[in-house]
């Protein structure tokens, strides 16, 4: 008999009543249209209201409207005004050759093959491979590249390790 009890006891608090699982949740909105759903209270100068919340429970077939947060209303508030600033560098990054071709340049040149004033020797090496040979003479460097499918190449570099412009 004490058994049957404490059974239905259990099961009980196993299987509370649909109305104990709903919830209420603060709705605060401050003066700018920041809304923000809480359990706690509403800081100072927001305004409160409150909602009503039946979660999904997973025995049921489909939510009713009242299961989920009821819509928001849509209305311009002065904190929906986008204003555009502009737009502030922190830290550029800045090669080598000083920047003269953008980092889009580079990569599409490297894909393409190609080699244009400004790559540094490591994206002419990235673009063509190791050269096939490598002059020295006062501050240049020479990167000799010898006829592969019909392409033959001489890349000169100036003193800080940057393709030359032709001159």
């Amino acid at each position: 008999m004490l058994a049957n009890r404490y059974l239905a006891l259990l099961a009980t608090l196993c299987c509370p009543p649909s109305w104990a699982a709903e919830h209420i949740v603060h709705r605060c909105e401050d003066s700018t249209g920041h809304i923000t759903f809480t359990t706690m209270s509403c800081g100072p100068g927001e305004d409160l209201s409150l909602q009503r919340v039946h979660p999904y429970s997973p025995g049921s077939i489909e939510p009713t409207a009242e299961s989920m947060l009821p819509e928001a209303e849509h209305r311009q508030t002065s904190g929906n005004k986008i204003t555009r600033r502009e737009t502030t560098v922190v830290g550029q990054f800045e090669d080598r050759c000083g920047n003269q071709i953008s980092a889009r340049q580079r990569r599409e040149a490297i894909m393409d093959k190609r080699i244009i004033t400004g790559m540094s020797q490591q994206d002419v090496q990235s673009a063509l491979g190791k050269p096939d040979s490598i002059k020295i003479r006062n501050a240049s460097t020479r990167y000799i590249y010898k006829a592969k499918k019909g392409r033959s190449a001489e890349i000169v570099f100036d003193e800080n390790g940057c393709v030359k412009g032709k001159s």
